[in-house]
């Protein structure tokens, strides 16, 4: 390759590092391009996209961003999943089709900046989706008036209580 060629790769791979949410290493010797298609196109449906580079370029690209975490990883056949909105997109998918497909294997992700494992990605892909857990925080937020309601009329409630109760043992 050229040197010039190497220079663009290096900047647009940079530049996508800056932008993404979350950036997974998988090794994917073994794969065969139907397969490498299949997971392209599955991540590229969800949004995210997933790259074949030197690892020397990942190396260079990944200085001073969030994929800086992942340089130890960078090492055989290294092809990087990348998410610019949902974190967990991508690693659903990646963990689905290596259940499915043994010879991709994760190797690590860096999320917002922070190295996660491959057991954290893992734990990442159980996650439900982002309108699931928006929608159980949004139930939690509407919780606790409902309840600090509920816990106000109590208070009024006993005392009417207890006025009847004294009523009913007058007229006994």
């Amino acid at each position: 390759m050229r040197i010039l060629k190497k220079q663009e790769i290096v900047g647009e791979l940079k530049e996508k590092f800056a932008k993404s949410k979350v950036v997974i290493a998988t090794n994917y010797i073994g794969l065969n391009v139907a397969e490498m298609n299949s997971l392209r196109r599955k991540l590229r449906e969800s949004g995210s996209e997933y790259h074949v580079v030197k690892n020397t370029l990942l190396h260079r690209a990944s200085e001073g961003n969030a994929a800086e975490p992942l340089r130890e990883f960078y090492q055989q056949n290294t092809a990087v999943a990348l998410s610019f909105s949902d974190p967990v997109a991508p690693a659903k998918i990646l963990v689905e089709f290596a259940k499915d497909n043994s010879k991709l294997v994760i190797k690590a992700g860096a999320l917002n900046g922070k190295l996660v494992s491959a057991d954290g990605i893992k734990a990442l892909a159980d996650l439900p989706p982002r309108d699931v857990l928006l929608g159980q925080l949004l139930s939690v937020m509407n919780g606790v008036p409902t309840s600090l309601v509920r816990v106000l009329s109590g208070v009024q409630q006993q005392l009417v209580n207890v006025l009847l109760a004294i009523q009913d043992q007058k007229q006994a």
